[in-house]
């Protein structure tokens, strides 16, 4: 069974920086395709970036630009810098498999406040 463990959330300032990791245990990392997803109050979860076993990434509109995805296989993590960040950005945040997710780890919760 897949255990993700994200971490690295936060209070930080409009335009302040935030680096999110997560450890995805109990499966072969380097084959999978991955994910960061958030989750605002009242919003559906939504995928903000991913990443392939290549390394090639792609983002959300709203983050392009400001955050960037990256992995390490053999720590089997998953990164996601994000700056300039905005109240926007506000949520919790979850990495899982890009496609077919597996179950989903607790979160960390990203706050952008002044």
């Amino acid at each position: 069974q897949v255990q993700l463990v994200e971490s690295g959330g936060g209070l930080v300032q409009p335009g302040g920086s935030l680096r999110l990791s997560c450890v995805a245990a109990g499966t072969i990392f380097s084959i999978r395709a991955m994910g960061w997803y958030r989750q605002a109050p009242g919003k559906q979860r939504e995928l903000v970036a991913t990443i392939t076993i290549g390394g090639s990434t792609n983002y959300a509109d709203s983050v392009k630009g400001r955050f960037t995805i990256s992995r390490d296989n053999a720590k089997k993590t998953v990164y996601l810098q994000m700056n300039s960040l905005t109240p926007e950005d506000t949520a919790v945040y979850y990495c899982n498999q890009f496609g077919s997710t597996w179950d989903w780890g607790q979160g960390t919760q990203v706050t952008v406040s002044s």
